[in-house]
């Protein structure tokens, strides 16, 4: 089985927006949706993943803060990239939040491992 990154994006300011105007009750019913995709893949899901923070660019002349639109990510198992990929329909619990996307990339094994 190959392994894949799943990021979950949007734009900051819907991120933005959806953590200052969520109530309990919509937490609750996402974080549900979340729950029945899991287990509804469960075979599939090699680490379920988490919400990530901000960003920091490290390069040779240093470090520097930076924004990106990855407000999570998840690693996925499947024989091929399209079979990956049909793990998130239109249903999946991120992509109902307005402007979000779901990037999915292949975990590459070492050379020689």
């Amino acid at each position: 089985m190959k392994k894949f990154l799943v990021l979950y994006n949007a734009k900051g300011a819907t991120f933005e927006k959806m953590m200052k105007t969520a109530t309990p009750e919509m937490r609750d019913a996402s974080m549900q949706g979340w729950m029945k995709w899991m287990g509804e893949n469960k075979e599939s899901i090699a680490d379920p993943g988490a919400p990530v923070g901000k960003t920091k660019r490290i390069d040779a002349k240093g470090t520097t803060d930076v924004k990106n639109a990855i407000g999570g990510y998840s690693v996925v198992q499947a024989a091929t990239h399209a079979q990956a990929a049909k793990l998130f329909k239109k249903s999946h619990p991120h992509l109902q939040m307005p402007g979000s996307w779901i990037e999915l990339v292949e975990i590459m094994p070492m050379p020689g491992g």
